[in-house]
Order: structure tokens, then sequence, then C-alpha cells
């Protein structure tokens, strides 16, 4: 082999990254196969032009914003029935990991890709087939026309046949690739379509609970201010109030009782919003706890933010379509080659069918084949532009990306610490204004408060004790978030590229 006969390293480079010097390059070191054992070598150490892949850095900090104490181990580590104790919680999760379409449509999808990635590696073998023609005609044979002075002729002919590309530049490789990398973000995908649907689930049960909750708060505030207007009307009965007091009254009882047609209509739209997540028709949803009885957990670690990169699906489909991204460059650059193939033909064929069975008949050939661009009009060269421009793109994808996750977790984080404080004064308030409806009711009764105090205290009462369910619930909410933030609830234990 001569010094010219193969690419050197720094040569197959500066080809990788400057496609617009490979015909230079070609016609300089043109060569001819001469000898078998010139093709071995070719073959076993055919090169992959194109960059390589090597995962994207990020700059991420050493904690999240509102962690303040930071440590190895992570909340995203428990599974997702460890989060959500609930039984009923958890047998709708089940339910809907086993019937949502969602993530139903999400497995097709990833079948699809790893279909494409079976139709990529299979450039890696030679490709047989077989053929075969029998015919009758004057001045034709084997469907053509053929001279044969005016004569008629029967033909047939029964061939097998192989093609290989010899992947010398790497561009089935690239394919193969790209492939898998693309398999392998259609999987994580997948799991963010899981993590999206456990999150769901909960999210909606822990609203249906704080809905119960309304309700009931609704009927309480009805009930008593169905009371306030019961004594407003015996006293004016009695004489000793007025006719405004009990009107008063019966306009708070009416605001109040207002509230709960629209609490329940809520409630039917967030059971049916569920029922979609379980792919089941729109129906009632089975609660087993109430609000107040629900726990979230007293210890939450965050982690470090770089384990977060690696545990997130979305981060870890970005960075999949990166590589995919990566690898198509290469085999944009692989275009301005020559493809180089081996052909074989093993059969019989004969322009006469009683010759057909003997030994004349017998054919088969050998071959070798290249081809390759010589002028595309500046096609090849913006393959290759667009494949550089999809990368980089990829690669803002991913850092954009990485950099939401984090922002999520810390407002997660943050979201938790916040609501623990307002749930502290919600309480505080609702316990005041109890005291205060309490205090009202009685002075009312006594003749030392007005019937104004009373209904001004039971006004107020109201909503307070609203806040204070939303707020219970959105402390729930918050561990939700967090927990998806983190990248937690996706672990299964199938490995679908296992396979590949």
């Amino acid at each position: 082999m001569t010094k010219e006969s193969l690419m050197t390293k720094p040569e197959r480079t500066r080809l990788a990254n400057q496609p617009g010097a490979v015909w230079s390059f070609v016609l300089r070191h043109s060569f001819v196969i001469r000898h078998t054992s010139f093709v071995i070598p070719l073959l076993l150490f055919g090169c992959s032009v194109g960059p390589n892949y090597h995962p994207p850095v990020v700059s991420s900090p050493a904690a999240f914003r509102g962690d303040d104490a930071p440590t190895n181990h992570s909340f995203a580590e428990l599974n997702w029935w460890q989060v959500y104790e609930d039984p009923t919680l958890q047998a709708l999760v089940r339910e809907a990991l086993t019937n949502n379409y969602d993530l139903r449509i999400a497995v097709a999808r990833v079948e699809q890709a790893r279909a494409i990635a079976m139709q990529a590696r299979s450039q890696f073998v030679p490709q047989a087939g077989y053929d075969g023609a029998v015919g009758r005609g004057r001045n034709a044979a084997f469907g053509q026309a053929f001279p044969s002075a005016g004569n008629t002729l029967s033909s047939a002919e029964v061939t097998l046949n192989a093609f290989w590309e010899v992947d010398l530049w790497g561009r089935v490789r690239r394919l193969n690739e790209a492939a898998r990398a693309k398999f392998l973000a259609s999987d994580e995908a997948r799991r963010g379509v899981r993590l999206s649907l456990l999150s769901e689930v909960a999210s909606d049960y822990f609203q249906l609970l704080e809905l119960d909750q309304e309700s009931k708060i609704a009927s309480n505030t009805t009930n008593s201010f169905a009371e306030s207007l019961r004594i407003f009307s015996r006293r004016l009965e009695g004489g000793t109030a007025s006719a405004l007091e009990a009107a008063r009254a019966d306009a708070s009882l009416a605001d109040a009782a207002a509230a709960i047609p629209a609490i329940l209509e809520q409630i039917s739209s967030t059971e049916n919003q569920l029922c979609v997540l379980l792919g089941r028709a729109p129906g009632p949803i089975q609660r087993s706890e109430s609000l107040l009885e629900t726990r979230t957990p007293p210890n939450v670690p965050a982690g470090l933010p770089s384990s977060l990169l690696e545990r997130r699906p979305d981060v870890r489909q970005a960075e999949q379509l990166l590589h995919a991204a990566n690898a198509q460059i290469g085999e944009s650059v692989a275009e301005f080659f020559p493809k180089i193939g081996l052909t074989a033909l093993l059969g019989k064929v004969s322009p006469e069918l009683s010759a057909f069975t003997l030994g004349s008949a017998n054919a088969w050939s050998i071959a070798a084949s290249g081809a390759g661009p010589l002028f595309q009009g500046g096609r090849l060269v913006g393959q290759y532009r667009q494949a550089t421009a999809a990368r980089e793109e990829a690669l803002l994808g991913y850092q954009q990306t990485a950099l939401t996750a984090l922002r999520e977790v810390s407002d997660a984080l943050i979201s938790r610490l916040r609501l623990a404080e307002i749930r502290e004064q919600r309480s505080r308030q609702v316990a005041a204004l109890e005291t205060a409806v309490k205090l009202s009711s009685e002075r009312y009764v006594a003749g030392k408060a007005s019937y104004y105090e009373v209904l001004e205290a039971q006004q107020q009462l109201f909503p307070s004790q609203l806040s204070l369910s939303r707020t219970q619930r959105d402390q729930l909410l918050a561990v939700v978030a967090l927990y998806k933030a983190l990248g937690g609830g996706w672990q299964d234990d199938t490995e679908p590229n296992q396979h590949l």
C-alpha cells in the first residue's frame, strides 16, 4: 500500500469538518484496487467521517436555589408508591399506567423508532433477493427487444442476487448511530409521558380532595347563615329586631348556598378529567381520605443539580436528539465520498426453454461497483450546512431544557417553603375568625352586639376557610411538582435499549 492509498488521520479530520475540500482530496489521492490483500484492510479499518459525539458540558450550580441543606440523596430516588401512600391514589395511578392513551401512544412511537433503527441496522449486512421471468416473443428476449432474424424465441431466467455496500467512510455507521439515538430519545419521551401522567393523576386526586373540603366548608357556612336567619326571624316576630336584619341574613344565606353548586360542578369536571387520564368513560371517582388526613413527606431532599441532569427524561431526551443530530453531520459528509458496493449473482439464464436445465444455462457473477458525485450544484454542501445547523439547534435545545429543569426544581423548593409559612398564618386567621363568630353570636343573643357584627364575622370566616383549604392543597401539589421536577417516578424495570 502506497503513501497515497489511504487518508491519514489528520486528513480524515480535516475532511470531516471541511466538505468543500472533499473532491480536491479525491482528485489528488485516487487509487485503484489491485490485490485482494489491499481490499481486506479497507473493509476492516474504514473510517467514520464527521465529528464524534461528546456529551455536552452544562454549567450547573453546586446546589439548587431554595435548598438550604444540599445532600447527595434525592427525593426522586423514591418510587412513586413510596411518595403517594394513599391506597386509593395508588390504585388510580396503576390504572392510569395501564390504560392511559397518551402513554400507550408514546409506547407505539417507541416501537416505531425501534423499527426504524432496525431498518438502519440492516444496511450493515448484505441484501439478498431473487428474480425470475419467462417470456416468448419475436425479435425479443427476456422482455426486451432483441434482434433474432425474425425468429420467435422463448426465454427464461431465475437468479439470486446480493449487494453489500462497503462502509468505508462510515455512512451506514453514522446512519445507524443517528437512528439508535432517536430510538433512545423516543423512549425517554415515553418516560417523560409516564412521569407527567403520575403527576397529573396525583394533582387531580388532591384537587378532588380539596374540592370535597370546600363542599363541606360551604355546607357548614350555609348552615351557619341559616341559623343566623332563624335567630333574626324569631326576634323579628317578637318585635325586638328589624326586617333589615332578616333580609341581610337571608342574602348571606343565598350567597353561601350558591357556592355549593359551583363547587359540585368543579368536582364533576375534575372527575371527568381524571377519568380521561385513567382511560375510562366519565364517571365518579372514589376517594378514601380527606384533605386533612393527607400527609406530605416530612423530608424531601432535592439532591445535587448534576444528578438532576442525568435523571430527568426530558433532559435525557434532548441529549439523545443532540447525539442523533451530531451523527447526521457524519452522514452528510459521507455523501461526498464514492459509494463502493459488492454484488453477486447466481442462477440460470437461457434464450431457449429447452436449454434452461442444461449446464450451459448456468449464470454467475461477482463484481464491485463504485459511484460518487461530481457536480451537484451545491446540494451536498447545503445538506452538510443544514446538518451542522440542526446540531447547533439541538445543542441549544439541550441547554435550554437543562436550564428549565433547574428552574422548575428551584420554584418547587421555594413554593413548598413559602406555602408552609402561608398555611401557618391562614390557620391563625381561621382560628381567630371562628372565635369571633362564636363570641359575636353569643353577644347578639345577650343583646350586647348588633346583627352586623355577627354577619361580618361569618362573612369573613367563609373565604378564610376556603383559602386555608386551598393552601393545604397547594402544599400537596408542591410536593407533586417537586417530585416531577426532580425526575422521580418514571423508573421501571424495562430497558428497551438492551436489544439494540
